[in-house]
């Protein structure tokens, strides 16, 4: 768990994912032959083929992409008060953002109490309380002397969720689950698969996926990759108010094999091939379809001619809040079904 808990609980807005990117980047060293920072902020960290592909073929680039951002804010302004107005990059729920703590990484890091401007519980009236506050409406309180704070905190710093990533029953819970278990499943994948794979693999932490994909597509340009595969979180919706027909996943059901999404429509061999591992090897699997939302999937498809690409995901429940839940066994399902593909 100890990965887990370092990469979901270090800060990374979509633009600033420099302290996520240089864990990953220290943490994967030994694995790969090279590593690299291109110009958007992609982690390019690049593995020769283990063995040869076959007579006279050469090794096809592989390229898996992890986005390493989270959703978050920015400071947009700091008021007479000293408190912190925010612009947010990515999509909340702001039903899950009352009375949070939160860090403000300014001239040095500080914990701040995130709540919107209202009266307290006790003044609300009845049509007060039925009310659903905007990102607009929220601020970041430091209980600090305005003078202070100016001095400690910009416009512009990025802002995170304080939140400790822990284990509950079956599953690991935390924020940033979306995307951090993606670099858990393709470091783990890539170290179970050792110098077995014909393939040339690329390791890519994409940037400012929270925000429209936009690391992704330039990362897969510079790699110029045969296949992709792109590894995310999907919705498990399977809780009270969510019909079955509408749950999308269910967590500890395996991992999620992408067919399509409202971004892409996965390759239909490279999701044949996923599914004949998973059952040849007995690894629990579902189907995902995904009514809305997208992932990097979508953009380095789009890339150069196009792109082979296909998508892991792993089930999630209660995505974008500070309680983003997986199961331990979808996790390893994700790890062994993208490791015996590298194999194959």
């Amino acid at each position: 768990m100890e990965l887990l808990k370092n990469l979901t609980e270090l800060p990374g807005v979509p633009g600033r994912e420099e302290r996520i990117r240089n864990f990953v980047k220290a943490y994967s060293r030994s694995m790969f032959d090279d590593q690299r920072v291109d110009a958007m902020g992609n982690l390019i960290c690049r593995k020769p083929p283990g063995r040869k592909p076959g007579r006279g073929r050469k090794a096809a680039k592989v390229m898996i992409a992890c986005h390493l951002d989270e959703i978050g804010f920015y400071v947009s302004a700091i008021d007479e008060g000293g408190r912190l107005r925010l612009a947010n990059v990515g999509g909340f729920d702001t039903r899950t953002l009352f009375a949070r703590r939160v860090l403000v990484q300014g001239k040095k890091d500080l914990v701040g109490v995130l709540t919107p401007a209202a009266k307290p519980t006790h003044l609300l009236t009845d049509e007060d309380r039925k009310k659903i506050p905007q990102i607009s409406e929220f601020f970041v309180d430091l209980m600090t002397d305005a003078k202070q704070v100016r001095k400690l905190v910009d416009v512009g710093d990025p802002v995170t969720l304080l939140q400790e990533t822990v284990a509950i029953g079956d599953a690991y819970c935390g924020k940033a689950m979306d995307n951090r278990v993606a670099s858990w499943v393709a470091l783990n994948a890539i170290k179970k698969v050792g110098r077995r794979s014909p393939y040339e693999i690329y390791y890519v932490g994409t940037v400012q996926e929270e925000v429209g994909l936009r690391g992704a597509g330039p990362g897969a340009f510079g790699v110029d990759p045969d296949i992709a595969v792109a590894i995310d979180v999907t919705l498990a919706c399977d809780m009270p108010g969510v019909s079955a027909e509408e749950r999308v996943t269910e967590l500890g059901k395996g991992a999620a094999i992408k067919l399509m999404d409202s971004s892409v429509i996965c390759d239909r061999k490279l999701v044949d091939e996923l599914v004949a591992i998973a059952k040849r090897k007995k690894i629990p699997y579902q189907m995902e379809i995904l009514p809305r939302g997208g992932t990097d999937t979508a953009a380095i498809q789009r890339s150069r001619a196009g792109v082979r690409s296909v998508a892991i995901s792993v089930p999630c429940r209660y995505v974008h809040s500070v309680v983003e839940s997986v199961h331990k066994k979808d996790l390893q399902a994700a790890v062994d079904i993208l490791a015996a593909w590298l194999a194959k």
